[in-house]
């Protein structure tokens, strides 16, 4: 297959690297040329623009930061839609909005393009493994046809068909909404056990053990017990998805009060980290708020605490 692959970011240049492992002719393109480099060496072609791209595709696959720059490559005389041929297929991996994908999807079917949208889970780990998962919306033929190439990057087992256009990004919305309250959630509960004195390995394994388990409890609390709080994924991304969470729940019509508060508490972890922070440290705000740090230890998980930081 030509595939045409747009966004080499910290999951976009793993993913475009195991489609060139597959034996399918890659064509890039990067607002950073650089982000190219190690892919053109392997084999793969440098396109000069987006309408390059897509004119030389069968396939074209973006995975860019949101809504805005989806739209910015696909719509327009030189973007994706106007250059892809007919019977082409466009799939959008970015974590977008729903209704900018089902208002390029207009657009798509008008020039006979099939389109998807696939967002992914999985972190940089599972892209550069080739076993993320996948939620795909779209038409089935669509999918069908698309499922060889999305398998290049995601486990099998694991792409799951969704339903129509737009449905893709609404599930991945859902899925990092609760994923960002479970770290808020989290971050709380083991803040007040350590602090009660409770062992933070005795903590988690009663947890884990109990009807309040979550991956982010029995997984993902481990990172921060090792002081990481995941860098792969950077705060700035981390309020745009929120953020779109919570518009969709507006348009919805449906109250969401908690998904409001833990959209701020991320916000408010985004002032004090930065931009590019990692995605974990809504934990990191409440230990410095409360000089609580959630680290094992000699003595099996009781860090000593510190003195409270204001933030």
């Amino acid at each position: 297959m030509r595939i045409g692959f747009i966004g080499l970011g910290h999951m976009g240049r793993h993913m475009a690297t195991n489609i060139l492992r597959a034996n399918h002719e890659l064509m890039i393109n990067d607002l950073d040329e650089s982000a190219g480099y190690d892919l053109v060496m392997r084999g793969s072609t440098w396109a000069q623009s987006v309408a390059e791209l897509a004119r030389e595709s069968d396939y074209v696959v973006t995975m860019l930061p949101g809504p805005q720059q989806v739209r910015q490559v696909a719509d327009g005389p030189d973007g994706i839609i106007a250059n892809l041929a007919s019977g082409s297929i466009w799939i959008d991996m970015s974590t977008s909005s729903p209704e900018v994908g089902r208002q390029l999807g207009r657009q798509s079917a008008a020039a006979g393009i099939g389109q998807l949208d696939a967002p992914v889970s999985g972190m940089a780990k599972g892209a550069e493994a080739g076993n993320l998962q996948i939620f795909v919306g779209g038409e089935h033929l669509v999918f069908d046809r698309a499922r060889p190439l999305l398998e290049t990057m995601g486990d099998p087992e694991r792409i799951f068909h969704v339903g129509p256009l737009g449905a893709g990004h609404t599930v991945k919305l859902l899925l990092n909404l609760l994923w960002f309250v479970h770290a808020a959630a989290a971050a709380e509960v083991f803040v007040m056990g350590l602090r009660a004195g409770i062992n933070l390995e005795t903590l988690q394994r009663s947890l884990v053990a109990s009807p309040a388990n979550s991956h982010f409890i029995e997984t993902d609390m481990e990172s921060i017990f090792q002081g990481d709080y995941d860098e792969s994924f950077a705060m700035a991304l981390v309020c745009k998805d929120l953020g779109l969470a919570v518009d969709m729940g507006r348009d919805l019509n449906v109250p969401v009060e908690v998904s409001a508060l833990v959209e701020q508490i991320h916000r408010r972890a985004r002032l004090a980290y930065g931009d590019n922070g990692g995605e974990m440290l809504a934990v990191k705000l409440l230990e410095d708020l409360t000089g609580t740090y959630l680290r094992h230890s000699e003595d099996h998980g009781q860090p000593a605490s510190r003195s409270p930081q204001p933030l």
